[in-house]
């Protein structure tokens, strides 16, 4: 089976993505991310919006409505979550052959 050209993803990528399955500002992704990740992952914010750009060139995330016209909300598209499920099933596989050798 080929790998995916865009895999592994890094891990603020991952954590985007992950995030960014709720609508979410920028503001609000980098909040969800250091809580999902307990304060281990701190996203600056010209971090987030550069990778924010990207991810919406490779159609990974789409910018959806919102109430508050000041803040740009996005949201991960089919694409994004096809490739958010391609790097969760490769980290498990990694993860159980780790485990084989007793990691």
């Amino acid at each position: 089976m080929a790998r995916n050209k865009h895999l592994p993803l890094t891990e603020t990528t991952y954590y985007i993505l992950l995030a960014l399955t709720q609508p979410l500002h920028g503001y609000g992704a980098i909040q969800e991310i250091e809580r999902l990740s307990e304060g281990t992952v701190k996203i600056a914010a010209g971090t987030m919006y550069g990778a924010t750009e990207n991810l919406l060139k490779l159609k990974w995330i789409k910018e959806v409505p919102s109430n508050d016209k000041r803040r740009r909300v996005y949201l991960i598209t089919d694409t994004g979550k096809s490739i958010l499920k391609l790097e969760t099933q490769r980290l498990r596989s990694l993860g159980k052959l780790a485990e084989e050798f007793g990691y």
